[in-house]
């Protein structure tokens, strides 16, 4: 993709000679082809979960569009802070992005008192991609078959029921205590290094519950070895039609997507941001993106440029909010 620059603008106090020489420095380091390496897209979590396989339909997508290659690499820890931390200190050449749901960008600020970054000062999005529903599963043989049921089941036995999360921090942990609390509930939180670690435990009847991200845990669902009792959207899963979201149930509310996006280090120049941005609505665009992730119970967000920013704000509000509202701690 070629970037297109208007490098020769006057900047005050700068000599004539001096400002044209460096704007053409300028043009010849950034007005290129882009990319002109791999990208590299990290995701801040183990392989296996619901944002590793989004990050990966992204990429293979991107890899399809470009002539260079683009591929994932996985940098899980601290809540997804390790990954996300070394994104943010990334040469901003954007070669280099974070793949992340809402977890390590939206609610890390209210998780940890010392992060190592800050999300609006260190990151500039370049692209909301797809929102997937969580979906409140439960080891098949536990005696519950709705929300209500499942409230009363642990309601009866505090501190006796597990629910599992890929880690302390991630919006499993997060998403599950503000949801069990809402209700009242009392549950040993089991912290597992991936989704995809925690969903055998799961089936063999070690965890009682998860609040997990729908395109992890389908497969699962729809083979009969997990039990789905609630979405978390608003309107009800394709996928899943006989599942209620969690307010239809009228135990509790909460109405959450988990969103998945792309971003640079923020000192990454304009003209690469464009064309982040560019390459990446084409890969909301493409047929074969789009089937993935519908067939995986997500919708594809389509977020103006202009906006993105803005939602970004607006999703650290709301999920501050209620992170400090349940007393949601990750140390």
């Amino acid at each position: 993709m070629r970037i297109e620059l208007n490098c020769f603008r006057r900047q005050p106090g700068v000599g004539a000679a001096l400002a044209v020489l460096l704007a053409v420095l300028s043009c010849n380091a950034i007005a290129q082809d882009f990319p002109v390496r791999p990208l590299r897209m990290i995701v801040a979590s183990g392989a296996g979960g619901g944002t590793d396989i989004a990050g990966r339909h992204v990429a293979k997508t991107l890899a399809d569009q470009l002539k260079v290659a683009a591929f994932v690499e996985n940098r899980a820890g601290a809540g997804s802070a390790t990954g996300s931390e070394f994104v943010a200190r990334s040469a901003p050449d954007g070669h280099t992005l974070l793949f992340s749901s809402g977890s390590s960008i939206v609610m890390n600020p209210f998780l940890y008192k010392n992060l190592p970054y800050d999300s609006l000062r260190d990151f500039v999005a370049v692209g909301f991609v797809a929102a997937y529903p969580f979906v409140l599963i439960t080891r098949a043989d536990l005696p519950a078959v709705n929300l209500a049921e499942f409230a009363k089941f642990a309601r009866e036995r505090p501190g006796k029921l597990t629910y599992s999360s890929p880690g302390v921090g991630s919006v499993q942990h997060v998403w599950g205590t503000i949801l069990f609390r809402s209700m009242g509930l009392d549950l040993l939180h089991v912290p597992y290094k991936g989704a995809a670690s925690a969903h055998p435990d799961m089936i063999a009847g070690r965890i009682d519950a998860m609040f997990d991200n729908l395109s992890a845990s389908l497969k699962y669902v729809e083979a009969g070895r997990l039990k789905a009792l609630a979405v978390s959207a608003p309107k009800r899963a394709p996928q899943l039609p006989n599942v209620p979201t969690v307010n239809e149930t009228g135990v509790t509310k909460f109405d959450g997507e988990s969103w998945m996006g792309v971003f640079a280090p923020a000192a990454t120049p304009a003209p690469v941001v464009e064309a982040l941005r560019a390459l990446l609505l084409n890969v909301v665009r493409d047929g074969e993106y789009v089937a993935r992730v519908e067939s995986g119970g997500g919708r594809i967000m389509a977020i103006p440029a202009n906006q993105q920013q803005v939602f970004l704000r607006s999703e650290i509000e709301r999920w501050g909010k209620l992170i400090n509202q349940y007393s949601v701690t990750a140390e």
